[in-house]
């Protein structure tokens, strides 16, 4: 578990890193004259357009959230497998415990939907291909709360999931305590949620 964690740790330095240095990279690019600006210039000017940042801000609404839930319900899932081996009718209280990491995927597939509707992909493609940076890189740190935090709280929260499984061994009766426990992590997730939200709906910049 510790490897698994350090390994998300090290993905969101990697990420956040590549990030800042594309950014700078495209301020950069922006602010020299078109007049005396480099072919190489111009196509990191393309690259790296508002409508890119959109769109690289959604798919890490989506992405990372979705790699949390996925090694989560995993996690809890091996954890599961011995329980089940010695009492099947426990399945359904297990289930509940494996299903609780999946959420954070679902919030980021909403986040990243809102992305993409606020830009105009379904309505407006013409405002949509000609974003600013300024727009585009709004959009893309709108999506960070749910991004990260998607990612990390699906892990946590699987590591109290799996240790809720381990009590339902022990204690079958008392498996609402297991799943309190759980959601109570999902409690992070959701207020990233609600940030990244917020700060979509109330975009000043709309198609």
């Amino acid at each position: 578990m510790k490897t698994t964690l350090n390994r998300a740790r090290k993905m969101i330095a990697v990420m956040l890193s590549v990030v800042a240095v594309l950014l700078l990279a495209t301020l950069f690019v922006s602010a020299e004259d078109a007049a005396e600006a480099k072919p190489g210039a111009e196509l990191l000017k393309g690259l790296f357009s508002g409508t890119s940042l959109a769109l690289l801000g959604a798919a890490l609404a989506v992405a990372l959230p979705c790699i949390g839930s996925a090694k989560g319900v995993g996690l809890v899932g091996e954890a599961s497998a011995g329980l089940l081996s010695e009492d099947p009718s426990l399945f359904g209280k297990a289930l509940i415990l494996q299903a609780l990491p999946m959420t954070q995927g679902v919030y980021g597939m909403v986040s990243a939907f809102l992305i993409l509707f606020k830009i105009g992909l379904f309505s407006n493609p013409d405002y949509m291909m000609s974003m600013d940076f300024t727009a585009g890189a709004y959009y893309l740190f709108a999506s960070l709360p749910i991004a990260i935090s998607g990612l990390y709280s699906a892990i946590r929260q699987a590591r109290v999931s799996a240790a809720g499984v381990a009590l339902l061994a022990k204690r079958p009766a008392e498996s609402g305590k297991a799943v309190t426990s759980a959601a109570l992590v999902e409690t992070y997730a959701i207020l990233a949620l609600l940030i990244s939200m917020l700060l979509i709906l109330l975009s000043p910049f709309a198609a």
